[in-house]
């Protein structure tokens, strides 16, 4: 297998798997990026070949092993976002914006002060 074309693969794969697994686009967190880097280039180096699908072919790469690779990094960074988060894609806005309206909301008092019965 030609090891520069792999990796260039891998991490053009694992760039597009980062961006569609965050909720911001502008943000993408170097982690992140190496996990899916190194996802796609284990999927492409070793687990395409055991499965039968080539991922550099006579002229370049091919379309099914680079869907793979995607399809694999997109996978694990799915999963990691989902044990770390609690949801698949990874929204870090929306966590900060939730602290500030909860803090200016304080003053405000719960439901349960509102005077209305159930």
């Amino acid at each position: 297998m030609n090891v520069p074309a792999l990796l260039t693969m891998a991490v053009l794969v694992g760039w597009l798997a980062t961006l569609i697994t965050h909720a911001e686009t502008d943000d993408v967190s170097l982690p992140d990026f190496a996990i899916a880097v190194c996802a796609a280039a284990l999927a492409g180096g070793l687990l395409a070949p055991v499965l039968g699908i080539s991922a550099t072919g006579e002229f370049g790469f091919t379309l099914s092993g680079t869907l793979f690779s995607w399809a694999c990094a997109t996978l694990v960074l799915g999963t990691l976002n989902l044990l770390r988060f609690g949801s698949l894609r990874r929204n870090r806005r929306a966590g900060a914006s939730l602290v500030g309206t909860l803090a200016d909301t304080s003053s405000v008092g719960t439901l349960a002060d509102t005077g209305h019965k159930v």
